[in-house]
C-alpha cells in the first residue's frame, strides 16, 4: 500500500514552468513505478510521463516531450514533474500514481496504476 500527495500546481502564463512533487508514504516506495497522468474538463484521463523504480526508464507522451521531465528522490519518497515552456492546452487536474507489478515497457499503460493521489490543479493562460 502507497498514498500518495501532489503538490506545486498554479496558474502560471504561457511559456512559464511549474514542478509538481508527488509524496509517497511507505517504506517500499522505491519497489514502485511512478506515473504522471492529467485530466482536462470533459476529457478523458491521459498519460503524461512515467518513470521506472530504478529511474533507468522515462516515457513521455508525445505532446509533453521535449517540454516535461520525470524523475524521482527515492531517498525522499518523492517524485516530481519539472514543466517547461507551458501551454494553455497543458491545464488539467495532474495525478501522480504507483505501479508495483509493472514490466518497464508498459509504464505508460494506465490500468498499470493501482494507487493514485487526489490531483493538483494546473492552469495555464494564454
Amino acid at each position: 500500500q502507497v498514498q500518495l500527495v501532489e503538490s506545486g500546481g498554479g496558474l502560471v502564463q504561457a511559456g512559464g514552468s511549474l514542478r509538481l512533487s508527488c509524496a509517497a508514504s511507505g517504506r517500499t516506495f522505491s519497489s514502485y513505478a511512478m506515473g504522471w497522468f492529467r485530466q482536462a474538463p470533459g476529457k478523458e484521463r491521459e498519460f503524461v510521463a512515467a518513470i521506472t523504480w530504478t529511474g533507468s526508464r522515462t516515457v513521455y507522451a508525445d505532446s509533453v516531450k521535449g517540454r516535461f521531465t520525470i524523475s524521482r528522490d527515492n531517498a525522499k519518497n518523492t517524485v516530481y514533474l519539472q514543466m517547461n515552456s507551458l501551454k494553455p492546452e497543458d491545464t488539467a487536474v495532474y495525478y501522480c500514481a504507483a505501479s508495483q507489478f509493472v514490466a518497464p515497457q508498459a509504464i505508460q499503460d494506465i490500468v498499470r496504476y493501482a494507487y493514485w493521489g487526489q490531483g493538483t490543479q494546473v492552469t495555464v493562460s494564454s
